[in-house]
Order: C-alpha cells, then structure tokens, then sequence
C-alpha cells in the first residue's frame, strides 16, 4: 500500500549529476562560503553531494547515479536480464556436469 504524500503540492526538484558536480567542485575551490554558493546555486544549503562523492573515493562515474545512489531503472532492467541469463547458464553448467559424472562411470 502506497502511503500519501505529506505535501502534495510540493514538486522535488532533479539536478543532473553534471550539476551536481560542478556544484561539489566550486565548494571544493574554496572561493565561497557554502552557504552562499547555495544561495547563488538556488540549491539547500545541506546538500550532501560532496559527502556522497568522498564515500565513492572521488569517482565521478559511480557518483550520483540515480536517488540515493541506486541504479538507474535502465541499470536495474540490465541487472535483471544479466541475473536472470547468469541463472539459466549456471543450470545448464549443472545438467551438463551431472551428464559428464553420469556418463563418467559407464566408461570402463
């Protein structure tokens, strides 16, 4: 079951991971104070980008990819499909290794 949402008229606001880390790396410069390179940015100022890239060790590939960091649904459909071959692949393997032991002990 769905829970309602608290404010409905309230609309989230996306950035784009590019955004996003352009933003961490004016913070990074230096040249502002955080709290007025979100006023100029029109961002909050408790953003927590910089955190989330240092958790993935600067890599800006692994950083920002979807909410809270999971998957896109492109990622996740990928993921799937992957797990789902990965499973007929390894039941195949398992026939064919109970063939080989099978046919293994008719060999004299």
């Amino acid at each position: 079951m769905e829970r309602p949402k608290k404010n409905p008229q309230r609309v989230r606001t996306r950035y784009t991971k590019e955004f996003k880390l352009e933003a961490v790396r004016l913070l990074q410069l230096g040249q502002k104070p955080a709290t007025e390179l979100a006023l100029e940015l029109g961002i909050r100022r408790n953003q927590q980008w910089a955190e989330e890239l240092s958790r993935k060790d600067g890599n800006e590939e692994r950083a920002f990819n979807g909410p809270r960091g999971r998957p896109s649904a492109d990622q996740l459909s990928e993921i799937d499909r992957l797990k789902r071959e990965l499973k007929k692949v390894t039941e195949e393997r398992d026939i064919l290794k109970k063939a080989a032991a099978y046919f293994a002990k008719e060999l004299p």
